[in-house]
C-alpha cells in the first residue's frame, strides 16, 4: 500500500524523481515453506486470537483496496523472501528492478503465490522479460546475497524495523504505508530546499 501511495504522489509532481528499492526481510529466520496461515502468525506474534489477527487483517485488505489493490491474506502463502529479494536485486542489474518488485509483490499478496518457491521465481521473472536459465542460473547460486545482505545492514544503521519504510535523499523517512498527500508534502519540501 504504501509503495502504491508514493506512485500516486509521484504522478502528482512535476519533477524527475529516481525511485530506488532495497531489500528488508521482516523475519530472516523463516522457513521456506511454513505450515502456518497468515492469521495463526499473526496470532502467535502478537499475542491475540485467530478471531483479532482475522479483523487486523480485515483493516488492511480494506485499506489495500481503497489505495487500488486487492489483497486476499486468506490464501497468501507465509515464506523467506530471501530468495525474492535476490531476484530483486538481480532485476535491478537488468533494468527491471520496478517491474520485477511489483510482480513478486502481486504474486504474493493478490495471487497467492508461493515467492519463495525458485520455480515460481523464476516463471515471474521471465514474465517481466529476464532470461530463464539466467534466473535459474542465479537462484541456484549465492548471487546477490551480498547485495541484499548489505541493504539489510544499511537498514539496520538507520534504525529501520519495518516495512514499508521510505527514505527520501537521505533526509526525512517515512514509515507505514502514509498517505499519498503525506509523501507529496514530503517530496515538495525536499524539491524546495535543494532549489533554494
Amino acid at each position: 500500500m504504501g509503495k502504491k501511495h508514493l506512485e500516486d504522489a509521484l504522478k502528482k509532481i512535476d519533477h524527475p524523481i529516481e525511485v530506488t528499492y532495497r531489500s528488508f526481510e521482516l523475519d530472516p529466520t523463516s522457513e521456506r515453506d511454513i505450515k502456518e496461515n497468515m492469521y495463526e502468525m499473526l496470532a502467535k506474534k502478537y499475542g491475540m486470537t485467530i478471531e483479532q489477527a482475522k479483523a487486523n487483517s480485515q483493516n488492511m485488505v480494506k485499506m489495500a483496496k481503497e489505495a487500488g489493490l486487492d489483497y486476499h491474506l486468506d490464501t497468501l502463502i507465509l515464506t523467506n523472501t530471501f530468495d525474492a529479494h535476490r531476484l530483486a536485486v538481480f532485476a535491478k542489474k537488468h533494468g527491471l528492478m520496478k517491474e520485477m518488485t511489483e510482480r513478486i509483490l502481486h504474486a504474493y499478496f493478490t495471487e497467492s503465490k508461493h515467492i519463495g518457491d525458485h520455480n515460481t521465481l523464476t516463471e515471474l521473472a521471465v514474465e517481466v522479460g529476464l532470461d530463464r536459465e539466467l534466473v535459474t542460473n542465479m537462484l541456484a547460486s549465492d548471487e546477490m546475497k551480498v547485495e541484499v545482505r548489505a541493504d539489510e545492514q544499511q537498514a539496520t544503521a538507520y534504525g529501520i524495523n519495518g516495512v514499508p519504510f521510505f527514505l527520501i535523499e537521505n533526509k526525512y523517512a517515512l514509515n507505514g504505508a502514509q498517505p499519498t498527500e503525506a509523501f507529496v508534502q514530503a517530496i515538495e519540501k525536499v524539491i524546495a530546499e535543494n532549489e533554494s
